[in-house]
């Protein structure tokens, strides 16, 4: 650096600030609130940018003056920078070139010449790390969303208009019309699901009392709408397209038009649905689209379109419809399959009169004040509509007589549960689908009734039965009823309490959470618990004293498992419960507490035989099922939503379901509670009965190593079991003859096997009171060998040392019972295959009426 060029830089340093006509020196250095205005001119270096190019901070520059630019001009006119008004005046051009010539050429020679200052470019950033992030992407960002749209565009654009006219889709929509296929497990046909009735109509053939009946139900805002709903496509969107219901009737429309569009709960099928409602929805009118809409749609009953359910529901034509009729037709659009036979199940019953009324009718009052009476019904005459009366249930073209009705629903309701395909598209799409159902099975499912049980029963007795294979969890058999068209599915939808019969899921939960089958509890009667208001007793109130997990099993003592679900936790025992099979929805069905070790929750025949089936395969559950295969018109075969759940989930250990199997084989002896299902052949079985309080249901579960079959007996509203002749109704004495009934039909010719034999998971524990509880007067804590033994209507029938010989079943080996022993232990006692007390009603009872479908999804 040149002296003077010294003397001007440090001069700075000694003067805070310059002559008042001149510039400032680079004393402004001293300044303590940052730098000062100059600093860049007089050369001081900043702190280096590592970005640039494309992805730099593109902020203008700030200019350099020509004097800043110019290397000589300091060294040549002395250490006084020229005032700014002198360098005004100047002619910059020149100065500019003879700048960069002089500061290039001593650059060039390595010389002392100083450096070029830096440009703002240079400058340190002070913004955030995310303004500086948003600043170098929003351009790329902003270039390829411009690119996706316009191919998202152009690409909706070539499909819209590749798309075929209204006339075209409402061909192809006819042409697909064909029955579909059901076969049995040996791939027999079973049934067809009938021929697609469907009789077109125009809109002068429509009255307004049918039209105002659907807007009032489907969409209210149609007569002013588009052809697509906002809200109902952003929830469609946000959800991935499963979340059903916001489609407007032109999509709804749309959807019937094109089989296999209402199939796919994606993205991709929501998207077709409304380039397809749009073109619809420009090509036709109101009145078109409404005809073209009712004319489509399935309504139940096998009738598709609004002329064959006014023949299917009314016996009458459509243009024959007064308003309740009319209003009916609308509310039973959003779920056909549930109420094309309400009549037999009470509970949708009661569930489509409220639609009826509350949905239907408010909504025809709605539409009457926001049309000023163009459409709907004001309320004055709506309140004055009666619930309307329908025909009986038919479906043509097709035998639906015996069980093949309830296969049919049965079948239709797990294809849209399972496969995602509707029962319309199933009725009219030509399917072919394989069932594991056994036709001879089925027979023994509803004959064993009438083996096993007198005449005269009362006529709203339900007759539940269900047989699951535990390897597949398939559904090889099951007694749906007398009549589909006015009863129920006894088996796959009705529901009643389980009484004893749910006990195995609390021992389960036991020795999951190592408590051993030797684990000592108090089994006398009664005791109270905490968390449970009054007594628990034992069936008759007998005690038993001191009494392990094996013996509380075996005879079905109410007060240890009561115990026993309290040391392990209630929802742990539910969770157990839920693992091994039984639905969610029936663990809602009773309030959570200790007494569900009694049995308070209700459930299905279907619950109770996979539940159990999960013990028979070892602790894997695998979902029940009766499709096997499905394959769509094309060929193609269609892959279930729970695929992977077929492959088996373990709800708990092996070890675990052998020593609750081992228990459970005890109930199933001479001196047991359910000895009436020990089969003819000596194959080992194992169960457990129940009784629900005041015998409103009576179950026998129970499996052998192929097969696990549960039956129930219950009536509609929970009433009290009538069986003629019977006295004391219990499930080892009933229902445990007619699971009889039907597993020797059921293993015929089938190899004998044999359980894994006890594994003793656990500790011995003990749960004994520091006091123990007293038994009642007079009465032992283990009673003696002579006293009546469990769950027998007689109590001359005491057991031999072998089989009763009324029934001429000699003596069986099992773990236990060598048959060399003398009069066996009591049998019978505290809950043992239920009876009263068996189960501790806290919820009204069960029975008759769940109406849930097994596999049905509502998907409004």
């Amino acid at each position: 650096m040149s002296t003077e060029r010294r003397r001007n830089a440090g001069g700075g340093r000694r003067r805070a600030s310059g002559p008042d006509d001149g510039p400032r020196g680079s004393g402004g250095r001293r300044r303590a609130d940052g730098p000062p205005r100059d600093e860049r001119a007089g050369g001081r270096r900043a702190a280096p940018s590592d970005d640039g190019g494309f992805w730099d901070d593109e902020r203008p520059t700030r200019r350099r003056s020509a004097e800043a630019r110019s290397g000589g001009s300091r060294s040549e006119g002395g250490g006084r920078r020229r005032p700014p008004e002198e360098r005004r005046g100047r002619d910059r051009g020149r100065e500019a070139e003879h700048g960069a010539r002089s500061g290039g050429s001593r650059r060039a020679q390595g010389g002392g010449g100083r450096r070029r200052p830096p440009s703002r470019r240079d400058e340190p950033d002070d913004r955030g790390p995310v303004k500086r992030f948003f600043a170098k992407v929003w351009k790329p960002a902003l270039i390829t969303c411009g690119v996706l749209f316009a191919g998202g565009v152009a690409a909706l654009a070539i499909f819209y208009f590749t798309l075929g006219d209204a006339e075209d889709m409402q061909a192809q929509a006819d042409a697909v019309k064909e029955a579909s296929v059901i076969t049995d497990a040996g791939g027999e046909k079973l049934i067809t699901t009938g021929e697609v009735n469907r009789q077109n109509v125009t809109r002068d053939e429509i009255p307004d009392s049918v039209v105002n009946g659907v807007l009032g139900t489907e969409q209210r805002t149609f007569p002013s709408d588009g052809g697509i709903s906002i809200t109902g496509t952003m929830r469609a969107v946000l959800s991935g397209g499963s979340a059903g219901g916001g489609s407007t009737i032109t999509q709804q429309m749309a959807r019937n038009y094109y089989d296999g569009l209402s199939q796919e709960q994606t993205y991709t099928r929501k998207l077709k649905e409304i380039l397809i409602s749009i073109k619809l929805g420009n090509q036709l009118s109101k009145d078109q689209i409404i005809t073209q809409y009712l004319n489509t749609i399935y309504f139940g009953r096998n009738a598709y379109g609004v002329q064959a359910a006014a023949q299917a529901y009314f016996g009458k034509d459509v243009k024959d419809l007064d308003d309740a009729e009319g209003a009916f037709i609308g509310a039973i659009i959003q779920q056909p399959g549930n109420f094309e036979n309400y009549e037999a199940d009470p509970k949708m019953q009661e569930i489509l009169e409220e639609r009826w009324r509350e949905d239907t009718l408010h909504g025809m009052n709605v539409m009457y004040e926001e049309y000023d009476g163009e459409y709907g019904l004001p309320k004055e005459e709506t309140d004055k509509l009666e619930f309307p009366e329908t025909v009986k249930y038919t479906v043509g073209g097709e035998d639906y007589s015996g069980y093949k009705g309830y296969v049919r629903n049965a079948v239709l309701a797990e294809a849209e549960s399972r496969y995602g395909v509707s029962p319309e598209q199933i009725t009219k799409g030509g399917y072919q689908i394989s069932t594991s159902l056994e036709p001879k099975l089925m027979t023994a499912a509803s004959e064993a009734f009438t083996q096993a049980l007198p005449e005269g029963m009362p006529e709203d007795t339900n007759y539940g039965l269900t047989a699951v294979d535990p390897a597949t969890g398939e559904i090889k058999a099951f007694n749906g009823g007398s009549d589909f068209t006015t009863d129920a599915n006894n088996s796959l939808t009705e529901r009643a309490q389980a009484g004893s019969a749910f006990k195995p899921y609390v021992l389960a939960t036991g020795l999951s959470n190592g408590i051993s089958l030797n684990s000592k509890f108090d089994g006398n009667s009664p005791q109270t618990f905490e968390g449970i208001e009054g007594e628990i007793q034992n069936d008759s109130n007998k005690s038993w004293g001191t009494v392990d997990l094996v013996e509380s099993t075996k005879h079905s003592v109410n007060t240890s498992f009561v115990e026993l679900t309290q040391q392990v936790g209630a929802q742990a025992v539910k969770d157990t419960a839920l693992a091994a099979g039984i639905a969610e929805e029936q663990l809602e069905t009773a309030q959570l507490g200790p007494n569900i070790a009694l049995g308070t929750y209700q459930v299905r025949a279907l619950d109770q035989a996979t539940g159990f089936a999960t013990f028979a395969n070892q602790g894997v559950h695998i979902p029940p099922h009766m499709i096997t295969k499905m394959v769509d018109p094309n060929g193609n075969e269609v892959t279930p939503n729970d695929a992977e759940e077929l492959e088996g989930v373990r709800a708990f250990e092996a070890d675990v379901a052998a020593d609750a199997t081992y228990a459970m084989q005890q109930v199933v002896s001479p001196d047991g509670g359910g000895k009436e299902a020990m089969l003819s052949d000596g194959r080992p079985v194992a169960g457990k009965t129940g009784t629900s309080n005041d015998a409103k249901s009576a179950w026998f579960v129970g499996y052998t190593p192929q097969m696990s079959t549960a039956v129930g007996l219950f009536r509609d509203g929970g009433k009290q079991l009538e069986i003629p002749g019977v006295q004391d109704v219990y499930g080892g004495t009933t229902s445990a003859k007619i699971w009889k009934a039907f597993m020797e039909e059921a293993m015929k010719g089938v190899e004998v096997k044999q359980f894994p034999p006890r594994a003793g998971v656990g500790d011995d524990q003990s749960f004994l009171p520091a006091t123990p509880t007293p038994p009642p007067s007079g009465e032992p804590s283990a009673p003696p060998p002579s006293q009546e033994p469990e769950e027998s209507p007689d109590p001359s029938t005491s057991p031999p040392m072998s089989p009763p010989p009324a029934t001429e079943e000699p003596c069986i080996p099992f773990p236990g019972n060598d048959c060399e022993t003398g009069e066996p232990e009591e049998p019978g006692g505290p809950g043992g295959p239920g009876g009263p007390g068996d189960g501790e009603d806290d919820n009204g009872g069960g029975g008759g009426g769940g109406g849930w479908d097994p596999f049905a999804r509502r998907d409004d």
